[in-house]
């Protein structure tokens, strides 16, 4: 690959028009699911193992991007920067949150663009997976593939980075779940009961919001 090429070139976002507060979307198990979170919260594992239960398709934003460039992320950030890997970034989010019926898994740092932010929380069901800095580097504290890691003190980069996307991960989402020390299977188990839970509310919802129409109209014909 050419320094000065590293990838295939990829359009340009259609607008940036979401830039700011998402708008209040309800979602349900019928579409297409998003993970967020830091780096080790287990985005990958439990996306992959949520996809098989749900019957849904799986798909890494990460890998994507590896995959249509042919090189690793760190070669990425280490010839284009942060900066242009987050614009590849942006337009995979795009593109992927827009494929119907999916569990995607995207990179820790996928919500600092306001653009995808409202992508992720407008087309999908967002689930936040929620773990401690401290939990986060004790994962993470081996991995030499994470370049935002490469410095002279990554357990404390760590904790800056939570610090700044934890809002924007909270605003983001629509579901907020622990990623602890529990098995894959167990959190996935957890995550799909408090789902089913949340999709049976809004199913009631619903319900009681038809069942009072019929007396609203009533009421206004006379």
């Amino acid at each position: 690959m050419e320094a000065n090429e590293p990838c295939t070139d990829l359009p340009q976002p259609a607008d940036a028009s979401c830039e700011g507060t998402c708008a209040q979307v309800p979602c349900t198990l019928e579409g297409s699911i998003f993970l967020v979170g830091m780096m080790g919260a287990g985005k990958t594992s439990v996306g992959r193992l949520l996809a098989q239960r749900l019957g849904k398709r799986f798909i890494d934003a990460d890998q994507e991007i590896e995959a249509r460039c042919g090189v690793s992320i760190p070669v990425i950030f280490e010839i284009e920067g942060e900066a242009g890997f987050r614009q590849r970034e942006r337009q995979v989010i795009d593109e992927l949150t827009m494929l119907p019926d999916i569990v995607l898994a995207t990179g820790g740092g996928a919500v600092l663009s306001g653009e995808s932010r409202c992508r992720l929380h407008e087309r999908g069901l967002v689930i936040y997976l929620k773990a401690s800095a401290t939990e986060i580097w004790q994962r993470t504290r081996r991995d030499r593939g994470r370049p935002l890691l490469a410095t002279s003190d990554p357990q404390q980069r760590i904790f800056d980075l939570l610090a700044a996307r934890e809002p924007l991960y909270v605003e983001t989402a629509h579901v907020t779940i622990e990623s602890t020390h529990e098995s894959v299977k167990s959190m996935v188990t957890r995550l799909v009961d408090r789902l089913n839970d949340r999709h049976r509310g809004e199913a009631d919802t619903a319900a009681s919001l038809e069942t009072c129409v019929p007396a609203a109209s009533a009421t206004e014909s006379r």
